[in-house]
């Protein structure tokens, strides 16, 4: 089976809305849908979110469906803006998110506190049963808004993970970062504490001026392996980073379990971390490249980073890091049932 993806070169997203139209990308939306259009809002100090003007030429489409919008996403396990519905409606009013701007309100999926969800059984390698954000559940249609990018756990971030992390609820993360508890290593330690202001789960203490970490408050989150520049501590790229990347595409099947949805990959701010660090690891590393839009995660995931190694000139995401193969992610969202990586790209 070959799917269908197609792709707007940046230069002309400002044809967003005609794109959408022309490639039929709604066909799947009901009349009286409650629609969850699932993004990221960004994170204080942070550039490498989908920005407000992208959204409403999308809102616009689904209302002419006469379907019913929401802006969405669900609380983080780190203390940020985004941990808790009211801080996190603060930071997307702050980054421009309005009902003006992009002409539909937004709803934390998972409640004041990230604890409303909804169990779903999946019956798969790591997980019998999924928890997700309880409105993403109750939402009757689904469209991804995804920023493609690197990640410091999966090789890179695009739909399958908004999908899978990006709708689980707060015990969910917990469940799929499990595995990325990192190893310490105290000979390199120079006790500056630098990781320890950066544990948003208070898990890094110093004992004698050498760092020490608390496993059990640990959430996995990759914060301290990205903030030390001496390389205290240490991710078993080989093991981690292959089960986290399942476990995320466990969730996504969870999540994609009987709903309709679509997907919109923005290949721009192409940076080597994740859109919950600041701008000062939030660089982009090479040039914006286009949007990319499809009706299965798989092969959306799979045109978006073929196109990112093309305009690169060379393997982006194996430069960025050697020791992850973020194609995991791909070939076990395919055998799972969740689409495939087999495409053919159609431009605009």
């Amino acid at each position: 089976m070959i799917s269908k993806v197609y792709f707007l070169t940046w230069n002309r997203r400002n044809e967003l809305y005609n794109f959408l139209k022309a490639v039929r990308m709604f066909d799947y939306v009901k009349s009286r849908d409650f629609l969850a259009i699932k993004i990221h809002f960004g994170e204080e100090n942070n550039e490498g979110y989908i920005k407000p003007e992208y959204v409403m030429p999308i809102v616009k489409i689904i209302k002419e469906k006469t379907a019913y919008p929401f802006l969405t996403d669900a609380s983080t396990i780190y203390v940020g803006e985004r941990s808790d519905a009211y801080h996190h409606h603060l930071i997307a009013n702050k980054h421009g998110f309005t009902i003006d701007s992009c002409g539909c309100p937004i709803i934390i999926s998972d409640g004041l506190r990230g604890t409303a969800e909804k169990e779903i059984e999946v019956n798969l390698k790591y997980f019998k049963t999924v928890t997700i954000a309880q409105e993403i559940y109750n939402a009757d249609s689904y469209m991804f808004m995804s920023h493609f990018k690197g990640h410091e756990i999966t090789g890179f971030g695009g739909a399958l993970k908004n999908v899978g992390m990006g709708c689980g609820s707060k015990a969910g993360k917990y469940a799929m970062h499990h595995s990325s508890k990192p190893a310490v290593n105290p000979k390199h330690c120079i006790g500056c504490g630098n990781c320890a202001r950066h544990c948003y789960q208070h898990a890094l203490s110093l004992v004698d001026k050498k760092v020490v970490i608390d496993k059990e408050k640990c959430a996995g989150c990759g914060q301290c392996v990205v903030n030390c520049v001496l390389k205290v501590f240490k991710l078993r790229w080989d093991e981690d980073s292959i089960i986290v990347q399942e476990k995320i595409v466990e969730y996504a099947a969870g999540v994609l379990k009987n709903k309709k949805s679509a997907y919109i990959n923005f290949l721009n701010h192409i940076s080597k971390y994740c859109d919950c660090f600041s701008l000062s690891k939030n660089v982009p590393l090479m040039k914006n490249v286009g949007i990319v839009a499809g009706s299965d995660p798989v092969s959306v995931d799979q045109a978006s980073y073929d196109l990112v190694n093309e305009f690169f000139g060379k393997n982006f995401f194996k430069k960025i890091y050697p020791e992850i193969d973020p194609t995991i992610q791909l070939k076990y969202a395919e055998e799972l049932g969740l689409g495939t990586r087999n495409y053919k790209l159609v431009n605009y």
